[in-house]
């Protein structure tokens, strides 16, 4: 037996004892989960330091830093996060539907847990905390595996969240950490059918593709986020401005920030005059086709001058379809909203899009016609995530339409169950 079908023997053990679990029980775990990280955030900050160092000694990009970084302020958040959890409902033995059929056989469908989870992450040591905590609400063990850039942090994260289940009574083997971080372990998982009931890919388009093609675990796809902001031209320029800036610019490194701006030519200058100015603050490299280009010049005077701070580059093709994950921001022109939608089909990743309008008609079109797990009129797009949804946390987004789509919260690691009550019928 491998380390991994021990770890998959022992989680499933454990799924036993945990789907048995009453709310209280699993609530008060969460809660010495989320003590137990705020009193030893200085160790988990320390193994952090490190992880760090090593990314910096590799040369990552600052993006890819900050993906990486754990600070007190994000640690607080994510033990808040778990006690977000706690104060949500229990899913689990929820009643979906009953009937009572002619024959008199009562059938009840309940929501039950999905059993063992596994996950392949990268570089974001907030995602085992996420994982394991809602998957303990939903009555689920996990098995992780993240990437080596985190590993470090990993482990302390690991043995803190194992303690607190062994002080709540409850068996260690509901999280689990993989600690081989070689291409050979993501593999063995994808083939541990005998112990996993699902796979879940959270990272780059590489990860989330070599999964979904390889896996025979079933997989729930969480996507790459090439998202869009269409600025219409019924938009408010300011209110346009400030939204696209906070897409972009907040938090570039994570999925649900804005890649790509699509500007109706009659407001392309007047836009820009408005964008700019917020968007020098971060220096954010402009990638345009020829129009926006054009009007980019005209306005800054020249890509060398000091009017605005970034480079201002002409796009090409590749760049439609990149997402950044940085101070990058591609910048095309279009005509007319069915032409921004089409560009939205062709190169999104249907994660999250965004129309800019004071025009009803043209948002109600936008929400109909974009095909995105989350859709949005006149807000950022950066509103994609469990705890802004009041899930707590997050898994992740799923861009799938199969099981479940958008954040995923408590529900999103749920099946169904048919019960059905008899008294002596036969067919």
């Amino acid at each position: 037996m491998t380390e991994l079908e021990r770890m998959g023997a022992a989680a499933k053990k454990a799924e036993l004892i945990l789907a048995l679990l009453d709310t209280d029980t699993k609530n008060r775990a969460l809660l010495a989960i989320a003590d137990k990280l705020s009193e030893n955030a200085d160790a988990i900050l320390s193994a952090n330091a490190e992880d760090i160092k090593a990314a910096r000694e590799d040369r990552r990009t600052e993006a890819f830093i900050d993906r990486l970084t754990l600070t007190p302020a994000r640690i607080s958040g994510i033990s808040q996060g778990i006690r977000e959890i706690v104060d949500l409902p229990d899913p689990i033995g929820e009643l979906i539907s009953e009937d009572i059929r002619p024959n008199g056989l009562r059938i009840v469908k309940k929501r039950v847990p999905l059993g063992v989870a596994g996950m392949i992450f990268e570089s974001r040591p907030n995602v085992i905390y996420d994982m394991a905590a809602l998957c303990l609400k939903s009555g689920n063990c996990c098995i992780l595996r993240g990437g080596k850039e985190a590993i470090r942090s990993n482990i302390v994260g690991e043995k803190l969240m194992r303690e607190a289940l062994r002080e709540s009574g409850l068996p260690e083997d509901c999280i689990q950490l993989v600690k081989n971080t070689d291409r050979s372990s993501a593999a063995e998982l994808m083939n541990l059918t005998a112990y996993l009931d699902v796979l879940i890919p959270r990272g780059g388009a590489g990860l989330i593709r070599s999964v979904a093609q390889n896996s025979h675990v079933p997989v729930i796809v969480t996507g790459e986020g090439i998202c869009h902001v269409y600025i219409d031209a019924a938009a408010d320029l300011p209110a346009g401005a400030k939204i696209l800036e906070n897409a972009k610019c907040s938090r570039p490194s994570v999925c649900n920030a804005a890649e790509c701006v699509l500007i109706h030519e009659s407001v392309l200058k007047p836009f820009l005059r408005e964008a700019l100015p917020l968007l020098s603050e971060k220096q954010v490299e402009l990638r345009a086709d020829e129009r926006a280009y054009a009007a980019l010049m005209e306005i800054t005077g020249g890509a060398d001058t000091a009017r605005y701070p970034g480079k201002i580059v002409r796009a090409c093709d590749e760049d439609w379809d990149t997402e950044f994950l940085d101070y990058i921001l591609a910048v095309k022109t279009v005509d007319s909203l069915p032409e921004a939608m089409d560009f939205i089909r062709e190169h999104g990743t249907l994660h999250s899009e965004c129309i800019v309008t004071q025009n009803t008609e043209a948002a109600d079109i936008f929400l109909s016609g974009i095909d995105a797990a989350a859709v949005y009129v006149n807000a950022s797009t950066r509103f994609t995530d469990g705890g802004e949804f009041g899930l707590g946390a997050e898994i992740g987004i799923s861009t799938q339409k199969l099981h479940v789509r958008g954040p995923m919260g408590l529900q999103a690691m749920t099946s169904m169950k048919y019960q059905i009550y008899g008294n002596g019928q036969i067919r």
